[in-house]
């Protein structure tokens, strides 16, 4: 049988890219899925029905199951049409995948109150959106799975990203948080980092012959590999696994480590201004090294 036989899906931004790949295979594994998109341009302006409406028209074809929404995640009722959709249209609601997003990037001292609310209200509010309104039906029928998209840019952070950034690691936040308090009515959470070429990496300008190869790399990463690990996590096989943060790399999946202490020192007497800076500060430097170097740059900066 396969692995989602029975479910019903709802996934967020699945018109094209990521999600479409997502919507496809969820499909093939045997669910019912609704595609939610609200067809703008990678910055949120703009409304095209087209995107949705194709992605479910192409998995009908294919003989599946799926319906079209073209409400926007950032409205709070446009967010709970989606989850009644489902609920009309196939009786339930198994798993929410998270996945819409745009993009503003603004060097930060250029950033506009607009630009940082908009990308918040499209990420992050949108996830709190959609989560809320599956919540009621998760618990009643004790049991629910849901997938939110993170990225390297919240996790470790981005240049001219940090409206993208604080919206991303505020879904990891949101995810943990909803996987503590879920737990009790077998609802499960977990979030992803994909690495993956999309229409949205494909705004990040390239300025220099190393920002030009990097881009020529993430090229290489299609959109189909993520959805895997989403149906994986959508399913009952993944029963047991919650509050995780995954990331999916071509066919490397990897699992991020949670910010825990890493060092510690302790004065007996207290600290003063001038002790931290000639005990402490020279204990702790080797830890304020960039990620990428102390890794060796295994994780790329770019928005994912």
């Amino acid at each position: 049988m396969a692995m989602l036989e029975g479910k019903v899906v709802a996934i967020t931004g699945a018109g094209r890219g990521i999600g479409r790949e997502i919507a496809l295979l969820c499909a093939r594994e045997g669910a019912a899925v609704v595609i939610n998109d609200f067809g703008g341009s990678a910055d949120g302006e703009g409304l095209d029905a087209g995107p949705a409406q194709e992605t479910a028209n192409d998995i009908k074809a294919a003989g599946g199951r799926a319906i079209a929404n073209t409400a926007s995640v950032a409205d709070p009722a446009g967010a709970a049409s989606i989850i009644e959709d489902a609920v009309k249209a196939f009786g339930r609601i198994d798993a929410v995948v998270n996945n819409a997003g745009i993009l503003r990037d603004r060097i930060w001292h250029k950033m506009s109150h607009e630009d940082w609310n908009a990308v918040i209200d499209v990420h992050l509010n949108g996830a709190f959106n959609v989560s809320k309104a599956a919540t009621p039906y998760f618990r009643d029928q004790q049991s629910g799975s849901f997938i939110h998209f993170t990225s390297t840019s919240g996790l470790i952070g981005n240049f001219g990203q940090a409206n993208y950034s604080a919206a991303k690691l505020g879904i990891v936040g949101l995810s943990q948080s909803i996987a503590l308090d879920m737990a009790r009515a077998g609802v499960r959470s977990n979030c992803i980092a994909p690495f993956a070429w999309s229409r949205l990496v494909a705004t990040i300008p390239a300025t220099t012959p190393a920002e030009e190869a990097r881009i020529e790399r993430l090229k290489t990463m299609s959109a189909d590999k993520i959805a895997p690990l989403v149906a994986f996590l959508a399913s009952d096989a993944a029963k047991e696994v919650s509050n995780q943060i995954f990331g999916v790399r071509k066919n490397e999946i990897f699992l991020f480590s949670k910010p825990r202490p890493i060092r510690s020192m302790q004065k007996s007497e207290g600290w003063t201004p001038t002790s931290i800076a000639e005990e402490l500060l020279p204990a702790f430097r080797p830890s304020f090294a960039d990620p990428a170097e102390r890794s060796g740059d295994v994780f790329s900066y770019d928005p994912i």
